[in-house]
């Protein structure tokens, strides 16, 4: 008995079957304007009858593109990331594109590491996560004449293409509304800011917000913490544990504030009558945590779906500029905040806190 599974198809046999050159099987495939609209259906017909399968590298050699389009993501354990890559590969699918996945762990040196992986397998584009990148990245990106696209920071250097938000002046927004209720022991949960500017400019955000009230950042008021629940806890424990333990906590994220309110809770400390708690994204837990957290409101989809948006333009040479887009954020009240409790509060007058917008 031969258990030998039968070859895979080919082009020729794609061309027996429909009675035409194989260059004209391949032009049906990879040029289709270029062929009769009957004979580019009887082709396509036959392909998937047969299922043949292109040979991806000869595609690309012959069209000098690959239809593939690179990501490079931190880390895709926060779903905030995982949100927008899959926005990003809907917009990609419906171009005809695909997408290359790679994770450089926060770690410049991994990225530039990947960003040399993809480019050697003829991506067409590529998608950053961020503004950290090391300068020989992206040289080597130009030099190859590779469209890319700065995701979640705003603005890009060098007039490179980006579709992201400040994130300075978006945390500035919560720092301002837990001062207008009165809050003046403000402590915060950040990020590694190591070769990440998000976390970086949410630190300087915050420092900035309490300058201009007069109060400051002190060094036991701040502390760094990988994005995981394990990390938040200690980086919390370390935060609560002084003499005058802050009312107010805010975090570089929403997994940081998660680990915080856990924290908080197993140490009884009651929230927000105690502690008030904010984070950064607005994942679709934190409407379902109890309480409910109040978070910055990033548009996830719509930023990494105009991110696609440009590239595609670009490889399709509509457009030739670099795109600069910012995304505006919102601050979402919910009922991890509250006003401090009365012997921490301030004794001069403070302002009315303005109105929010509150979802459920």
């Amino acid at each position: 008995m031969n258990d030998r599974s039968p070859p895979p198809p080919t082009l020729d046999d794609v061309a027996r079957a429909v009675g035409v050159s194989t260059a004209t099987v391949s032009r049906a495939i990879n040029r289709p304007d270029s062929v009769r609209p009957a004979l580019r259906d009887r082709v396509l017909l036959a392909v998937g009858r047969l299922g043949y399968v292109p040979h991806a590298g000869a595609r690309a050699m012959s069209l000098r593109r690959s239809g593939t389009v690179g990501v490079v993501l931190p880390t895709i354990d926060n779903a905030i990331f995982a949100r927008g890559l899959q926005a990003f590969q809907q917009r990609m699918v419906a171009a005809g594109r695909h997408v290359l996945l790679a994770i450089s762990d926060y770690d410049p040196d991994q990225e530039l590491a990947q960003i040399n992986n993809l480019v050697a397998r003829g991506v067409d584009a590529v998608a950053l996560t961020g503004i950290s990148q090391r300068p020989e990245l992206i040289e080597r990106l130009a030099q190859r004449g590779l469209p890319w696209v700065h995701c979640g920071s705003y603005p890009a250097p060098g007039g490179s293409a980006c579709v992201g938000f400040r994130n300075q002046s978006a945390v500035q927004k919560a720092v301002r509304y837990l001062l207008d209720l009165g809050h003046r022991r403000v402590a915060m949960l950040a990020g590694i800011v190591a070769h990440n500017d998000r976390a970086a400019d949410r630190v300087q955000g915050v420092r900035q917000a309490l300058n201009e009230a007069g109060l400051s950042l002190k060094a036991a008021s701040l502390a760094e913490a990988r994005y995981d629940l394990h990390a938040a806890r200690e980086g919390t424990r370390r935060l609560l544990a002084v003499q005058q333990p802050p009312t107010a906590l805010l975090c570089g994220n929403d997994v940081l504030a998660y680990g915080a309110l856990l924290e908080a809770q197993s140490q009884g400390i009651a929230v927000p009558q105690q502690l008030s708690v904010v984070g950064f994204d607005d994942l679709d837990l934190s409407r379902h945590w109890q309480p409910g957290l109040t978070t910055i409101h990033v548009p996830t989809e719509r930023m990494w779906t105009l991110a696609a948006d440009h590239l595609v333009a670009r490889m399709d040479g509509v457009v030739q500029r670099p795109l600069q887009q910012e995304i505006d954020v919102e601050l979402v009240v919910r009922a991890s905040t509250a006003r401090p409790p009365p012997a921490a509060r301030a004794t001069r007058a403070t302002r009315a806190a303005p109105t929010k917008k509150s979802k459920p």
